[in-house]
């Protein structure tokens, strides 16, 4: 059985859905979806494994959803650092990295000298609305996560890569670019079937009508757990 997955294109419309007649607002969601991405890297980085997590934060809502991790990260425990070098003036993420600097976590400039003291990464880069190139300063940040041994987690998409294709061509900034793991949210998107770590599902807001709409086939979630890991069909593991 294939797994079913949900275009870039029907993911914003069902976004849009979620906050207009499913009256959810953004925050809600971006609360959700970043809780959830806490989650998934808490399941495969236990503290054991290091506290330090180095969180490469977008300009949009893909980034949103990484300052929120970031929070609950720092609440388990862990000692997140934030690289955001494209700070958003929206009062949103404005007041998401102000719950950060209040908890006194640290915003650095220096990528690639983070990523050379941290002990695992989020990518929260570019979500399922990149598309195009990867624009300054984000090309040299793809290129040392093509590069480095820190095990990554990336947030709905592997940034660089096209939503429904996958990696970007032989040669390309991010080709070369294969994090260990990802976490789809809401549901997995076409470039999954290139993907080869492990699998995680997240976002536990979506209403059956919505799931049937959309022909969703999501994975039942256990007890209060915001993320199920899938395999290559989407079975439960």
């Amino acid at each position: 059985m294939a797994l079913k997955t949900l275009s870039g294109k029907a993911a914003a419309a069902l976004d849009k859905e979620l906050m207009s007649t499913g009256a959810f607002s953004i925050d809600q969601l971006m609360e959700l979806a970043g809780l959830s991405v806490s989650q998934a890297v808490y399941r495969v980085h236990p503290l054991s494994k290091g506290p330090r997590i180095l969180v490469a934060v977008g300009p949009g809502n893909n980034g949103g959803d990484g300052l929120v991790a970031a929070r609950h990260l720092r609440h388990y425990g862990y000692q997140p650092t934030i690289y955001y070098p494209k700070r958003s003036k929206n009062d949103l993420y404005q007041r998401l990295a102000k719950q950060l600097e209040d908890l006194e976590v640290p915003f650095v400039d220096d990528f690639p000298a983070a990523l050379g003291s941290t002990d695992h990464v989020v990518d929260a880069i570019f979500g399922f609305s990149f598309s195009g190139e990867v624009r300054e300063p984000f090309p040299a940040v793809i290129r040392a996560l093509e590069e480095t041994e820190v095990p990554v987690t990336s947030v709905d998409a592997p940034s660089s890569w096209n939503i429904e294709d996958g990696p970007p061509p032989s040669g390309a900034i991010g080709s070369a670019f294969n994090p260990g793991v990802l976490v789809s949210l809401t549901a997995p998107k076409p470039l999954v079937r290139h993907f080869k770590g492990r699998h995680f599902v997240g976002g536990r807001f979506v209403t059956p009508a919505i799931a049937k709409k959309y022909d969703l086939d999501l994975p039942e979630y256990e007890g209060i757990d915001q993320v199920v890991e899938v395999g290559p069909s989407g079975q439960k593991l």
